[in-house]
């Protein structure tokens, strides 16, 4: 499967403003380019890449005043198969998990554990333990939270959208993170593109996606507490603890976000 995807997104800038972008695909995707991805800036600006501590691909540059406009467009090859679900894969007990992974029980920005720690327990305490006891907590976080993008909130953690019940995929992301680290399965949250591909089209504009990771079996599989079911066409750009590590676009002074367009669309 080949899918054209990419973004055009546009700044207003009242000063000279530092930024870290994240608009490249994951490192672990690149080999499946078709065409090249490349990320043009209007006017154009010096850029400086780096990888950080998760080995995202970040790009630094400096906005100048005024408008500035970012995009890319590009192919990329897919195995066009869904997410793999394995009923059977079992969780590691915490003394056998490998030592980069432990970060991924630890409480963070938005996945805070300590205030849901207690109703994880309680939920899903008694559950089957490994794939089962993640299926149950994306089953809970599914039906526990209505998805209204007019009501997004930077600033919403785990706690909150369970108090809430209401958000966007990243608030589905952090609950179902927040409690599978509660019961002792490394979680992580992964952003990128997700188009509507195998499933019936929603009229909503384009956006970027989140959704997470758990480790079972010495792996990493993927979940997604928003659609509940596997996808087609994934297409990982960012992998973090949660959406503090993969922001798309950090911005250190003010600007305004102008322009805003994703398409992920398979090639036919």
């Amino acid at each position: 499967m080949r899918i054209r995807t990419g973004f055009d997104i546009a700044f207003e800038s009242s000063q000279p403003t530092p930024m870290i972008l994240m608009l490249n695909l994951h490192p672990s995707r690149v080999a499946d380019l078709i065409t090249p991805e490349t990320v043009t800036f209007d006017p154009p600006v010096p850029v400086n890449r780096y990888s950080d501590g998760f080995g995202n691909l970040c790009t630094r540059i400096l906005a100048p005043v005024g408008h500035l406009a970012i995009a890319a467009d590009f192919i990329v090859g897919d195995s066009g198969l869904p997410d793999p679900v394995v009923p059977s894969a079992p969780q590691a007990a915490v003394q056998d998990l490998p030592d980069d992974v432990l970060v991924f029980l630890m409480g963070s920005r938005y996945c805070d554990t300590d205030r849901l720690s207690a109703v994880a327990w309680e939920l899903f305490g008694q559950t089957p333990l490994g794939w089962p006891r993640v299926q149950a907590i994306v089953d809970y976080v599914h039906q526990r939270i209505r998805f209204n993008y007019m009501r997004a909130d930077a600033t919403r953690t785990a706690h909150d959208g369970y108090t809430q019940q209401v958000g966007v995929c990243r608030d589905f992301a952090h609950l179902a993170i927040t409690l599978c680290r509660c019961m002792n399965i490394p979680a992580r949250y992964c952003t990128g593109y997700l188009g509507d591909i195998g499933v019936p089209a929603v009229p909503d504009p384009m956006d970027f996606s989140a959704w997470f990771e758990a480790y079972l079996d010495g792996r990493w599989y993927t979940f997604d507490a928003r659609h509940n079911k596997p996808r087609i066409g994934r297409i990982v750009m960012a992998r973090g603890r949660d959406a503090t590590d993969c922001a798309l676009t950090t911005n250190f002074g003010f600007q305004q976000l102008v322009h805003f367009a994703v398409h992920t669309d398979e090639v036919t």
